[in-house]
Parts: C-alpha cells; sequence; structure tokens
C-alpha cells in the first residue's frame, strides 16, 4: 500500500472493507448517529488538550489521529451510501470558498495581527 491516498481510492476502500469485513452499510441514520458520536470524541480531545479541561485518566486511551480518521471514515461511510463522489464534492466546494471568500478573510479586522 503507497504511503498517499486519493478521496476516490478512500472512498473504494471502505466500500470494499464495508462489503467484505463489515457485512453491509449500517443505515445512513446510524451512521449519522455515530459521525456525531465520533465528532464529539475528537472534541473531547481538542478540548482537554488545547482548550481549558484538563486530561482525566479515562481521557487517555483517545488519541487524536485515531478520532480524526474515525469521522473521517463514517463520513466517507455515508458519502459512499448516498452516493456522493467526495472527490469532485470537494473541488466545487473549494472552488465556491474561493469565490465567495475571496477578500472576506483578509479584509476581516480580527485576522489581522
Amino acid at each position: 500500500m503507497k504511503n498517499e491516498l486519493t478521496i476516490p481510492e478512500a472512498q473504494k476502500q471502505v466500500d470494499e472493507w464495508i462489503k467484505t469485513v463489515g457485512v453491509r452499510y449500517f443505515s445512513e441514520l446510524t451512521n449519522m448517529a455515530v459521525l456525531t458520536e465520533e465528532v464529539g470524541e475528537l472534541a473531547r480531545i481538542i478540548a482537554r488538550k488545547y482548550g481549558d479541561q484538563s486530561f482525566k485518566k479515562s481521557d487517555e486511551e483517545y488519541n487524536l489521529a485515531d478520532e480524526m480518521a474515525d469521522v473521517l471514515w463514517v463520513l466517507i461511510c455515508l458519502a459512499n451510501q448516498t452516493g456522493v463522489d467526495l472527490n469532485e464534492a470537494f473541488k466545487k466546494n473549494m472552488e465556491k470558498k474561493t469565490k465567495r471568500d475571496s477578500d472576506r478573510h483578509k479584509n476581516n479586522e480580527k485576522l489581522q495581527s
């Protein structure tokens, strides 16, 4: 397996794993709930590592990179289930943001330092 993975390759790998190891996709509604759960776990780590909360003994099992990967995994599952090509969606989203925000952030006094 090569080091870099494209978005289409990731979508294909997840689909293959689901069909061979995972038996089938959870329902879209279940995966939405799982995505919310995973984002919560990610938020927990960030709140403790970068925010004001301190780590508890039970927090030691959490890993920032692993939690981000969990979020990505479930998002890819949802994309696969709903027929979304994340590669195309991301390209279009970048174009939208670039056009919409071409001067917005440059002119934001709050971002000037």
